[in-house]
């Protein structure tokens, strides 16, 4: 190979010589005469360039002869992890479709998929601990004002980003228009979607926020259910005859002379009731670690013990994600395996919500790799592709898990491992992130309304479109970082604007997929995000390490100055006693 580029060396500068003596070209030609009347380049420009062309031949040289079997061995150690999670997930799509034609039953599939339920098992059990440290010990080693800001910039960029991604998704599906004339094919429904009011919801995030019972939050939330409630009504009416007129106006009337009854009206009314869902209230946890964090980082010298704790309870548990990380290539395998197996008729799903999936892919597509890599770009000038290869292994995993809280502690490893993000940032921008910033689930709830409108032939005017835009970023938001959980907040988005709650069912044979890709995006705008604010925050970090050293210093000086204090009490008293 060697020889090689020493020979594209030499070809190099026979081309320059021949540029250096060539002749003017024949004027018979009119294209010629143009082309000569151009200047040449002259003995400098062309010294320039071949000088140019031998350093960048020279360093194609000494970059390959660096490559030796030891650095492409390092290579491979270094991406282990990414190299073997993609593998994962070529083999289990491979694996997925080559099981379909065996026809497994419920039980087979189930059991099949065992390796990969433990993988979400594994990653679910250290979310909550994760959640509570990192927060507590982000916030705590930051002071109030710097984390005010940063908690400023990550919430205006959450809503920001995630108006954006709602804005493409509206864009694409009143271009594409995806449900126009599904209505008039055999669209199959499928499974039932519970009922909730708008006004409920929103008070369901509220209460949420502020959990009664921490223990208690750690595996319950609170739901508003409804209950149907039976009562009687006394209805007191006369009869004249053959009419039947109501009480008091034929009293008012004057009309004495009428029968009167008393009969009992049974009246069915739904109520809302306190109730509650099993699944981790981590809205509540987050705003408990927030404050909590805060107070403790107020408290100085008085929290260090505190600080000390939750740090080495979060390095444990990063230490602790270092092991699972090895098994994830495997559980991501059977969990892709097993979904593909589960899945009903392809030629179906395809034919029916083909261009509702391209319209939500195209917009997920344009969002992630276009909106927020600008993003990062125009604010940090690093170049963001490179960033996002550092979160391959994090993206694959939202992509297998389809849960962005799951993934959390392999973000955390991406970023501060490969990107080398402060930690002090991701600590605190990652649990809130994860927990509120849903741009994915945005986007696809903004395109899933349009798309039920479209089918239902309703034409929305510009209210209810930014209606749907404002709804949609309000319920993302409150979506939990669980598995389907944009089909919950889409009943919110439906009842927003009148549009029939029962057709969701329509898209449910497709959501298993869509709800990985949303994963993956909103993970990626989390980890761009923390990106974003840890630049536009390094003078508040390099503030607190500037003050963190001189108390260090200050510290250390302490002894120094008590042994001399000593010191002059003592030479003071042997002067007084020898006088």
């Amino acid at each position: 190979f060697l020889r090689l580029v020493s020979h594209e060396t030499c070809l190099l500068d026979q081309v320059l010589e021949l540029i250096m003596n060539e002749k003017p070209p024949n004027s018979n030609n009119l294209f010629l005469n143009e082309e000569s009347e151009k200047p040449h380049c002259t003995e400098k420009d062309t010294h320039w360039l071949h000088r140019a062309m031998q350093m960048r031949a020279s360093g194609a040289k000494d970059q390959m002869c660096s490559v030796t079997p030891r650095s492409a061995k390092a290579f491979l150690l270094r991406n282990t992890f990414v190299l073997c999670t993609v593998a994962a997930v070529a083999v289990g799509i491979v694996l997925g479709f080559a099981l379909r034609h065996h026809s497994l039953s419920v039980r087979e599939i189930k059991y099949f998929s065992f390796p990969g339920e433990l993988l979400m098992r594994m990653l679910q059990m250290l979310v909550l601990p994760l959640i509570v440290s990192s927060l507590v010990t982000g916030i705590s080693s930051l002071d109030s004002k710097a984390s005010g800001k940063m908690g400023v910039r990550a919430i205006i960029y959450y809503m920001v980003t995630t108006f954006i991604a709602v804005f493409i998704g509206i864009v694409i599906v009143i271009i594409v228009r995806p449900g126009r004339g599904i209505r008039d094919s055999p669209v199959t429904s499928s499974g039932r979607i519970e009922s909730v009011q708008a006004a409920d919801a929103f008070l369901d995030l509220i209460r949420n926020m502020f959990p009664p019972n921490l223990v208690e939050a750690c595996f319950k939330q609170y739901k508003t259910v409804y209950k149907k409630t039976v009562f009687t009504k006394n209805i007191t009416i006369i009869i004249n005859g053959s009419d039947a007129i109501n009480a008091s106006e034929s009293i008012q009337a004057g009309n004495l002379s009428a029968v009167l009854q008393t009969i009992q009206e049974t009246l069915e009314e739904t109520v809302p009731v306190s109730g509650s869902s099993s699944g981790v209230n981590a809205l509540g946890l987050v705003v408990f670690s927030m404050c909590f964090g805060l107070v403790i980082g107020n408290m100085k010298q008085h929290g260090q013990a505190l600080r000390e704790f939750f740090d080495c309870l979060n390095e444990a548990i990063m230490r602790l994600v270092a092991i699972i990380i090895w098994y994830a290539p495997v559980g991501i395998l059977f969990l892709i395996a097993g979904k593909i197996v589960e899945m009903k008729d392809l030629v179906q799903v395809g034919g029916q919500l083909g261009m509702y999936t391209m319209s939500v892919v195209i917009g997920l597509l344009i969002h992630s790799l276009f909106i927020l890599p600008l993003l990062l770009f125009l604010v940090t000038q690093r170049n963001p592709y490179s960033f996002i290869g550092g979160l391959l292994q994090a993206l694959i995993t939202a992509l297998g898990t389809s849960s962005s809280s799951a993934t959390l502690p392999i973000t955390f490893r991406c970023l501060e491992e490969n990107n080398h993000v402060d930690k002090r940032v991701t600590r605190f921008v990652l649990p809130v992130g994860a927990t509120i910033n849903m741009d994915g689930t945005a986007l696809y709830e903004a395109v899933a309304a349009i798309f039920i409108a479209q089918v239902n032939d309703m034409d929305l005017n510009f209210g209810q479109i930014l209606t749907i835009s404002i709804t949609a970023t309000a319920a993302s938001i409150g979506a939990a970082g669980i598995p389907q959980a944009g089909l919950v907040t889409m009943v919110i988005v439906l009842t927003s604007v009148g549009l029939p709650t029962e057709d969701i069912t329509l898209i449910i044979a497709v959501d298993w997929f869509l709800d990985r890709l949303r994963t993956t995006t909103n993970v990626l705008g989390d980890s761009i995000g923390a990106g974003i604010v840890e630049h536009l925050s390094r003078q508040e970090l390099q503030n607190q390490d500037t003050e963190i050293s001189n108390s260090v210093i200050e510290e250390n000086e302490e002894p120094y100055q008590l042994i001399c204090q000593e010191n002059d009490s003592l030479e003071h008293r042997n002067s007084e006693t020898t006088m």
